[in-house]
């Protein structure tokens, strides 16, 4: 589906980098999985998520936010977009605003990769970097107090905003079920602002109540992993929904490196490390069964991270 909408922006039949975003193909890892201990009858699958603009998932809660705000009035062109991101979030905010002619102003923690912040600048953003041992909650606290400082400002909040999940509800979650003919048993999702496994697992459990959906985030507050949120330690999404969640699972930050670096070297598929956090959980949940269609998000690609060292 896509999520622009041309009442809201101007003129019928014109187009835009919005009209983009979604339908991401779903990989089948199966044949790579069967290898690391999952069973036959099981498949695991991996919606590849970069093939969205801007190169990541975020590009679907961002787009259905500007939508949103654009159809409500909420956004104007007198307004600027403000909101704090780690940076996925962040570019596809960047990217569609440029796209529409909006202002944005974004916080990132000043320990996010260069390559995020350059993508952000490179779209015209303002960019104000926040304390890097807060991580995304002191970036939160940022925007807050912006917003409380000057009221003109156009909050978009993706922790708060119910875009953030719908876009999921309304995009991910059916492309899901339709590219698994409807065999998906489990879904994987790690947890950042929680709206994709919240939109998503609402969906799903729709179609199906016996559906097993399972929640991922870092072992502890010290385990960072990029794109992920340690909850108990954390300033809590307000759009999180605990009880869509059917079990729980923790992933270490070495594993989910480790995941990266050999599916890049093993399958061609250069990841984020958000998504080896997926992924390892994912073969987790996949091996404990006896049949099944396991299916994950791979949220982004690695070219954001190469400064990092991790693939080095």
């Amino acid at each position: 589906m896509a999520a622009h909408d041309t009442s809201a922006t101007g003129g019928s039949g014109t187009r835009s980098i919005l009209d983009l975003v979604g339908g991401t193909p779903l990989l089948d890892l199966s044949p790579w999985a069967w290898g690391e201990g999952v069973p036959r009858a099981v498949r695991v699958q991996a919606k590849a998520e970069w093939f969205n603009p801007g190169g990541s998932v975020k590009a679907r809660a961002a787009a259905w936010i500007f939508r949103d705000a654009l159809q409500s009035g909420a956004l104007a062109k007198e307004r600027c977009l403000i909101d704090s991101s780690s940076g996925n979030t962040a570019i596809s905010y960047a990217q569609i605003g440029a796209a529409l002619g909006y202002r944005v102003k974004l916080v990132m923690p000043a320990n996010v990769s260069i390559e995020r912040k350059t993508m952000v600048q490179a779209y015209g953003a303002e960019l104000i970097e926040s304390d890097p041992l807060e991580g995304s909650d002191g970036a939160i606290r940022v925007v807050r107090r912006l917003v409380a400082e000057d009221p003109s400002l156009f909050h978009a909040d993706q922790y708060a905003n119910p875009a953030n999940w719908l876009a999921h509800y309304e995009t991910t979650g059916p492309e899901i079920w339709q590219q698994t003919e409807g065999r998906v048993t489990h879904f994987v999702c790690g947890l950042g602002t929680t709206g994709t496994f919240v939109g998503v697992g609402r969906y799903l459990r729709e179609q199906d109540p016996d559906i097993r959906l399972v929640s991922v985030q870092p072992s502890d507050e010290l385990s960072v992993i990029e794109g992920l949120k340690h909850l108990p330690t954390s300033i809590v999404p307000p759009i999180y929904d605990p009880g869509v969640a059917t079990s729980e699972m923790t992933v270490d930050p070495e594993a989910s490196w480790d995941l990266a670096r050999r599916l890049a070297r093993e399958q061609g598929i250069f990841m984020g490390l958000s998504a080896g956090g997926a992924v390892a959980a994912a073969l987790d949940v996949a091996r404990e069964l006896e049949r099944g269609v396991v299916v994950t998000i791979l949220p982004d690609d690695g070219s954001k991270y190469v400064s990092l060292g991790v693939f080095d």
